[in-house]
């Protein structure tokens, strides 16, 4: 497979990145942490390409990332009012609200019942996520090695496959987002990243 690494700013780089997630192809764009990869979540064989072009292993959920706060309906089986309030607080921003897995979702996804979402803060991903709805995203990384922060360090270890790079610049960088749990009665914090477990419990009102 040949990798074509594009401008993001240029004229055409949404649609021609729509074409290749629509054809079943993976995409590496940036975001508000590093760049990452991804498939239309609703793909399924996409979704499992992704752990082929990483050599990831298959156990790992892949987190969800939407353009805009209310297209978490269409990847949620409801939207616990707890995840709703850390929605408005945090979004966009380095937060992943873990939240009942919508039916239509695939297992490459997510095996399990619940499903991360988060809405980056990136201009670039935010016109991708908009134009061709929730993906599947990862850090567009080999497994075990580090995460990338420009386009030319996720070609120099995503180089053939996949199809294309969006060439947004240099990436914050910096620790991974916030992972809160809000399915429970109230919020357990996962993982903390940017966004501190006080400010968390503060904004849920617990």
């Amino acid at each position: 497979m040949k990798t074509e690494t594009i401008t993001a700013g240029s004229p055409d780089a949404i649609q021609q990145a729509l074409e290749v997630l629509q054809a079943g192809g993976l995409v590496a764009f940036p975001t508000d942490t590093v760049y990452g990869v991804g498939a239309l979540a609703f793909d399924g064989k996409a979704v499992e390409s992704i752990y082929t072009a990483k050599d990831r292993a298959i156990e790992k959920a892949i987190p969800i990332l939407i353009g805009d706060a209310e297209d978490i309906s269409k990847v949620a089986s409801e939207v616990p009012p707890m995840a709703k309030k850390l929605a408005e607080r945090f979004w966009p921003g380095p937060l992943t609200l873990i939240v009942p897995k919508h039916l239509s979702l695939p297992d490459s996804v997510s095996a399990t019942n619940t499903v991360g979402v988060r809405v980056p803060d990136h201009i670039v991903a935010r016109s991708v996520l908009r134009a061709a709805g929730p993906m599947a995203v990862t850090s567009a990384n080999l497994s075990g090695q580090p995460s990338p922060s420009t386009a030319q360090e996720v070609f120099a270890q995503l180089n053939g496959r996949i199809a294309l790079i969006l060439d947004g610049g240099k990436t914050p960088g910096g620790m991974p987002s916030t992972l809160v749990d809000c399915t429970r009665s109230k919020p357990i914090v996962v993982r903390e990243g940017p966004i501190s477990f006080d400010e968390i419990l503060s904004a849920a009102g617990k």
